[in-house]
C-alpha cells in the first residue's frame, strides 16, 4: 500500500472517535494510511484490554480521542485522558492499556 487515507470519508468533516466502535473484551484498529514513512491508525480499547509491551522502529504519536487510557514506556505509567497526547520513543518499550474504555488516533512516523 502506498499511503492514502483510506477508511475515511473524504472531503467531510469528521469526528474520528466516531469512526472505530468500542467491542465488548477486544482491541479494535482501523488503518486510516500505511507506508514506509508513516503509519496512521484508530484503536479502540474495551476497559481492562491491552497490547502488550512492544517497541517500535519508529517515534509513537498517540492522542487520546475518548475515555482514559494508560501508555506505559520504559517501565513508567501515563494516563492520557481525553486531548491528550504522548510520544513513545522508537526503539522503547511500550505498552497500551484501556484504564477506562478507551480510543486513541496513533500515528508512527518512521
Amino acid at each position: 500500500m502506498n499511503g492514502p487515507i483510506e477508511n475515511l470519508t473524504k472531503s467531510e468533516v469528521l469526528t474520528l472517535k466516531e469512526q472505530i466502535a468500542y467491542q465488548p473484551g477486544q482491541v479494535v484498529s482501523k488503518t486510516l494510511a500505511q507506508n514506509p514513512a508513516v503509519s496512521v491508525t484508530l484503536f479502540s480499547f474495551d476497559k481492562g484490554e491491552e497490547i502488550s509491551t512492544h517497541s517500535s522502529n519508529g517515534d509513537a504519536f498517540v492522542t487520546c480521542l475518548d475515555g482514559v487510557g494508560m501508555v506505559t514506556i520504559d517501565g513508567q505509567e501515563y494516563l492520557l485522558e481525553e486531548g491528550q497526547s504522548i510520544v513513545m520513543p522508537a526503539g522503547h518499550p511500550h505498552a497500551v492499556y484501556g484504564k477506562e474504555a478507551f480510543k486513541m488516533l496513533l500515528v508512527v512516523i518512521f
